[in-house]
């Protein structure tokens, strides 16, 4: 069985201060949920203080992105040697990354070799637009996505990779894909992962759903048999909802 596993974009939200005290707020309430794993990312100046406030705790830490490069003049960015010690998981290919800083799905082909380098664990997002919803094309993009980002990636690395669908039009709009919908597109990235790398691999990598997920819609979606965990944005800046999307996730899943 796949470990469900729950983590929280931050985006551009709280300070250090705010981020450490929200961090502490959690470990009585989510520490033991060990039925899943949790994962918080914060936005880079936080991880610091998020990580020292979850240290010696079961509740990890990701980033939000990471530069291609291991060094050099790249204003602003940060490489994956300076995440090292600090996260576990970094997010690469969500879809803001790819709207506001123009991210190509070659660049998030290297970001995903440079995290495996280093020992970080990449967070895949993909997803389609509305118009390519519309229009029929949501498999064909999803897939592209996926195979793009995982070129020249050995099928060992499966099992240490996380992919979450996130359907743009449902990032933070308010509406949310229907869960069988988002079970079925879940199910053909499978199918997309098996064509290239067997079955037996693509039933190791775990597949988040993401979109406007809440404690009323959690439910729903972790039933689903494809759907291993969430990814999720405006729910996990909020310790309460947080938390119980994660025991919705555990209890859904029989873990």
């Amino acid at each position: 069985m796949r470990t469900p596993i729950i983590a929280g974009n931050w985006k551009m939200f709280k300070t250090p201060q705010q981020a450490a005290e929200f961090a502490r707020a959690l470990i009585p309430e989510l520490e033991p949920l060990a039925g899943a794993e949790r994962v918080v990312c914060p936005p880079f100046i936080d991880i610091p203080a998020v990580h020292d406030a979850l240290a010696g705790t079961s509740i990890k830490v990701g980033a939000q992105n990471v530069h291609e490069a291991l060094q050099g003049a790249y204003t602003s960015s940060i490489s994956a040697p300076m995440l090292q010690g600090l996260v576990e998981y970094v997010i690469v290919g969500h879809s803001e990354v790819r709207q506001y800083l123009g991210e190509k799905n070659e660049t998030i082909n290297k970001k995903v070799k440079v995290l495996l380098d280093h020992h970080l664990k990449p967070i895949i997002a993909v997803g389609e637009s509305l118009a390519q919803n519309q229009a029929g094309e949501t498999d064909t993009i999803v897939s592209g996505q996926t195979l793009a980002a995982l070129t020249d990636v050995p099928v060992e690395a499966l099992a240490t990779l996380v992919i979450a669908y996130e359907p743009i039009w449902a990032i933070g709009t308010g509406l949310a894909c229907p869960s069988d919908q988002a079970n079925a597109i879940v199910g053909g990235i499978r199918k997309t992962l098996a064509g290239r790398y067997g079955d037996e691999a693509a039933q190791t990598v775990r597949i988040q759903y993401g979109g406007s997920v809440k404690p009323d819609n959690m439910h729903d979606y972790m039933s689903q048999p494809e759907i291993d965990g969430a990814l999720v944005g405006g729910a996990s800046l909020k310790v309460d909802d947080f938390v119980t999307l994660t025991r919705i996730a555990i209890e859904a899943k029989g873990v």
